[in-house]
């Protein structure tokens, strides 16, 4: 268990109530894609991956990316028990997608690309520190299947 304090939920929560998620989802998947292109073996059946204008125009991609970012809002609402609220997520991913763990450690590192560019000036370095541990403990919970 990950023990939060009063000040990095207050920071999860704000950073999570001011997301504008069908900007941010998509461009955080994106980057993804484009930047670890080797991710995108994962995403054969979403059409036309060809170059980064076709990665950042695909629908398919920008609706992921929309529903990973929803997908974290149950890590918001549970943050005493992340590993748990993921379990079945972390076993889709393990045994049926086949997704290589790793691959969640570079998304979330896509994302706090964008949330910081985003954020500006306020994503400052205790905001950075609490964001990442926020997604390290995702990371965590969703690579949980795979030990």
């Amino acid at each position: 268990m990950v023990d939060w304090t009063d000040d990095e939920r207050a920071i999860i929560n704000s950073i999570f109530s001011t997301l504008d998620y069908d900007d941010v989802g998509p461009k955080a998947l994106s980057r993804c894609l484009i930047v670890y292109p080797w991710t995108q073996r994962y995403f054969g059946a979403f059409g036309n991956l060809y170059n980064a204008e076709a990665i950042k125009n695909n629908p398919m991609i920008a609706n992921h990316g929309i529903k990973v970012l929803h997908g974290l809002d149950r890590a918001v609402k549970n943050m005493d028990n992340i590993k748990e609220t993921y379990a079945e997520l972390s076993i889709k991913h393990s045994e049926e997608l086949h997704i290589d763990p790793d691959n969640f450690k570079l998304l979330s590192d896509c994302l706090t690309v964008v949330v910081a560019a985003k954020m500006g000036n306020k994503f400052t370095p205790e905001v950075q520190a609490t964001f990442q541990k926020f997604l390290a403990v995702v990371v965590s919970a969703l690579g949980r299947q795979y030990h």
